[in-house]
């Protein structure tokens, strides 16, 4: 076995030699954009290491089938949390590049045209693969652009690919603890019963609610998520105190962790560039702040897990569980 030399094993010489500022090739002075570059390759590793822990839980889930026993909703639930973990480290990044005032950026800010971060493939692909579809994107006749024709082709060929928020929404489907098999003859079914208990929450404002409640938990009118899945969603969140709903509650609160951090995150870019251009066009030709602004709005993968929250009530009034079932969710001695 022959040794391995620290430099060597990381390809320091390439990457440390990767950095060539267009402002040296042009012969004009720009200190700053250093910086630029080495904070966005920075992203990039990161970007392909979030998709490295995204691309083995989508794994897990491919094959409509979540091994418990084997630990696969542990791992997947590990890996999220370090997902989110990258993210917030990618927030805080923002800081080092808001050191780069509006005048340092503006010493080689033209030379980059019509180089944008817009074109950054690894960030597409991750909202493509997470579940953000084209039709919800905001500028969507914009999106894929500014891409080579070889990178708008595979970013269009995602659009036919599972998401992994289609895997969660099969996942989902899949729990047996509404089954009638649990729920013994003559009992109101759960929802029946949360049904009642949310009509009855309801205060000045809110009457026409019940529309909602019909279009997730009984439609689907319009949603990612079937009303299976928003059921049995809305099950585990508000008994996930039962042994055997611990993990799915902390999978789902992995996923709305994920979908804040990102908006976080695109919020931050946004006020940043705002900060340093103004209401100026971005270097890729887009309208700024303002298509940011309008990602920011549109650009949740999740949200329609966090809407489940509407339908969460205090613990001392969600219905008891039939004894059958609250067997069947423990841990056997």
């Amino acid at each position: 076995m022959s040794n391995v030399y620290y430099p060597d094993y990381l390809q320091l010489e390439k990457i440390l030699g990767a950095q060539a500022p267009e402002s040296a090739k042009h012969g004009a002075a720009a200190h700053d954009e250093m910086l630029f570059i080495i904070i966005h390759q920075s992203y990039e590793l990161w970007f392909k290491q979030i998709l490295h822990e995204v691309g083995s839980v989508m794994d897990l889930f491919a094959d409509g089938h979540v091994d418990d026993n084997g630990g696969e909703l542990s791992v997947a639930v590990h890996r999220l949390g370090r997902v989110h973990t990258i993210l917030q480290v990618l927030v805080k990044k923002i800081d080092i590049l808001e050191t780069m005032t509006p005048l340092d950026f503006l010493d080689f800010r033209d030379m980059l045209r019509p180089a944008s971060g817009f074109q950054s493939m690894q960030f597409k692909i991750l909202e493509a693969k997470l579940g953000l579809r084209m039709e919800q994107r905001f500028g969507k006749q914009y999106y894929t652009s500014q891409l080579r024709p070889e990178h708008k082709a595979e970013i269009e060929a995602l659009e036919g690919q599972p998401t992994f928020l289609d895997m969660v929404n099969g996942w989902l489907g899949r729990m047996p603890f509404l089954d009638e098999q649990f729920w013994p003859a003559g009992s109101a079914p759960f929802f029946s019963q949360l049904k009642d208990l949310y009509a009855a929450s309801l205060v000045k404002g809110e009457e026409d609610n019940l529309a909602l409640w019909e279009k997730l938990f009984e439609t689907g009118e319009g949603r990612r998520l079937s009303p299976t899945a928003a059921r049995n969603a809305v099950f585990i969140m508000l008994y996930r105190d039962e042994p055997i709903l611990q993990m799915p509650f902390r999978f789902l609160e992995r996923l709305l962790d994920i979908d804040e951090a990102m908006a976080t995150w695109r919020y931050r870019h946004m006020s940043m560039v705002h900060r340093t251009i103004g209401l100026r066009v971005g270097t890729g030709g887009s309208t700024g702040k303002q298509y940011l602004a309008g990602a920011l709005g549109s650009h949740h993968i999740f949200q329609e897990i966090a809407d489940l929250s509407s339908f969460l009530f205090e613990r001392r009034s969600i219905p008891a569980l039939p004894e059958p079932l609250k067997a069947a969710l423990r841990f056997k001695h």
